[in-house]
């Protein structure tokens, strides 16, 4: 299928008609064809077919616990001394924020200061003012409500793998990746001040990073409990004076929330990496003067080898894939093989996540877009973004 070298965005398909069709209309226009603004500024569009999915819907935010089991520790009771001063977390249901005098880039993330996320937004925005958030879901509504200019936010790890929350949030929410930070995990064992590791009894984290901390953990003979986050762990051995608790965290929870440092680098696996997304409320313009990686999703038609042939249309252009990712359909997770026997068949219906290293601006990137248009029910790019090559 020829294709005029312009950036592709979206897509749709139909049965009866596999041409693509560009509208120059507003952003709010009710057109389901492709949507571009003239002044160049890419947008990312949804189109669906006649049997595509149900759009979703933002989900109402998690309810917390009720209750406290004796192996998880939820929040803090409170700060003490000057630790009464640090940033409130902004909350899905009510994301109030403080004075902005706009000197300074606004960066949400999930957790509290000292958080990896923190680290995380430091380092893409070295002066920004962070801003943290109780969930991910607080995250992406606050940029969404013109509160904070990013979030950024976990998307995998080395060893824990994908962050399916957040793939899910994607597809929800109409931000657009602009960016990715890779950050290189540094778990530290933190206890209060005079306190020596071989005195402590049990230690409190993220289960991830408990589970990333086996070996040390198992020499020292601690029994383990979860908290929400590994600031929020530091939060709880400083604010509650526990000399019998160690957390695992960052250095630098160490130094906002006053406690020691007993054991550096402490992870079974050195090479440990958290690779985070950076979302805004507009794409950026993709270039070619540095290495990009595009982000899509996409839904597939039935038919034998239709997954093979989708991925094929990138091999066929020497794009390399770094990342695939499937996720059921949440609002529709089952498909009917055939219903015209009894007791017809069902399977997941899946959406895939790929991430490709192109820009937007390569028309090898822009043609396997529309190859992929062949055999996909949706597809939406949701971002194309500078590649992070420095850890």
């Amino acid at each position: 299928m020829a294709l005029k070298a312009v950036p592709i965005w979206a897509c749709c398909t139909n049965q009866q008609h596999r041409s693509l069709k560009l509208d120059y209309g507003s952003r709010h226009s009710g057109s389901s064809f492709l949507n571009f603004r003239a002044h160049r500024k890419w947008e990312c569009l949804v189109v669906l077919s006649d049997r595509a999915i149900t759009p979703v819907e933002d989900e109402e935010p998690l309810a917390s616990p009720g209750t406290v089991e004796d192996t998880q520790i939820i929040q803090s009771k409170g700060f003490h001394g000057d630790l009464q001063s640090l940033p409130k977390p902004l909350s899905a249901t009510d994301p109030s924020c403080g004075h902005r005098d706009g000197s300074k880039v606004r960066v949400a993330y999930q957790g509290i200061p000292g958080s990896y996320s923190e680290a995380a937004a430091l380092k893409a925005y070295p002066k920004c003012e962070t801003v943290p958030c109780d969930q991910f879901e607080a995250a992406f509504k606050a940029v969404e409500l013109w509160l904070v200019d990013k979030a950024v936010l976990p998307i995998e790890n080395s060893v824990g793998g994908s962050i399916h929350r957040n793939y899910d949030l994607l597809l929800r929410h109409r931000l657009h990746i602009v960016g990715e930070v890779q950050l290189l995990v540094n778990h530290c064992l933190l206890g209060l001040p005079g306190i020596r590791k071989e005195e402590l009894k049990r230690v409190v984290s993220h289960p991830q990073a408990l589970e990333q901390c086996n070996v040390m953990l198992n020499k020292l003979g601690v029994a383990r409990v979860s908290s929400d986050d590994t600031s929020i762990a530091a939060q709880i051995v400083a604010s509650e004076g526990m000399r019998d608790t160690g957390a695992v965290a960052s250095a630098r929870a160490a130094e906002i929330y006053g406690l020691s440092i007993l054991a550096e680098r402490i992870q079974d696996d050195p090479d440990n990496i958290t690779r985070y997304l950076i979302l805004a409320r507009e794409p950026i313009i993709p270039g070619t003067d540095r290495p990009y990686k595009t982000s899509i999703v996409f839904t597939l038609e039935e038919g034998p080898g239709v997954l093979f042939k989708a991925l094929g249309v990138f091999a066929l252009r020497e794009i390399n894939l770094t990342k695939i990712e499937s996720r059921p359909q949440e609002k529709r997770p089952l498909r009917v093989v055939d219903d015209s026997n009894k007791g017809s068949a069902k399977y997941f219906d899946y959406l895939f996540y790929i991430d490709f290293e192109a820009s937007m601006a390569d028309p090898r990137a822009q043609y396997a877009l529309g190859h992929l248009q062949e055999f996909a029910r949706l597809i939406r790019v949701l971002g194309c973004y500078p590649m992070d090559t420095d850890l």
